[in-house]
């Protein structure tokens, strides 16, 4: 039988004890902010209560929009495969519908006049309680339809 011995000045033993701590530090620090999920500016609370604020909202992000629609909608108790497919692009951009399943929400709706030389998009707000909770873009033609989460317009001159 072999026994192996291992002496250390306690000078060595704090270096290994403090370097061993500050990897894991480190480690942690990484996990915790790489959890996996895509974060965005939309992941804060914005405020849509009013309609400045979605008008301020939207020219934010380099829209131009004429007439507005509104309606109130219900998020559904349980999500078919559509929903769940709309929420999937909502989640890329820091949204959850999932809190909102079985309330009330406003859908307001702006015809979108400067996506890329197509008069057809939308820009879809969905707002429970004054707080955005949800957006897109859309076309809805059965030609050259799309729906896409609401982002920043690349080809805005502002």
């Amino acid at each position: 039988m072999q026994v192996i011995t291992f002496k250390a000045k306690p000078k060595t033993i704090f270096g290994l004890i403090l370097a061993a701590v500050g990897i894991f530090v480190i480690l942690m620090t990484f996990v915790s902010n790489h959890n996996g999920k895509a974060q965005t500016a939309s992941a804060q609370k914005i405020s849509c209560a009013t309609d400045e604020e979605r008008v301020n909202y939207l020219t934010s992000l380099g829209w131009e929009f004429g007439s507005l629609r509104e309606k109130v909608i219900t998020i559904p108790a349980d999500f078919n495969k559509v929903y769940q497919n709309y929420n999937a692009i909502q989640k890329k951009q820091g949204f959850d519908l999932e809190p909102y399943k079985g309330k009330t929400a406003s859908l307001y709706t702006y015809n979108i006049s400067n996506y890329k030389g197509n008069d057809n998009v939308i820009a879809n707000l969905i707002v429970c309680d004054g707080v955005l909770i949800g957006a897109d873009l859309c076309d809805p033609s059965a030609k050259d339809g799309f729906l896409t989460g609401l982002t920043k317009n690349e080809n805005a001159t502002t």
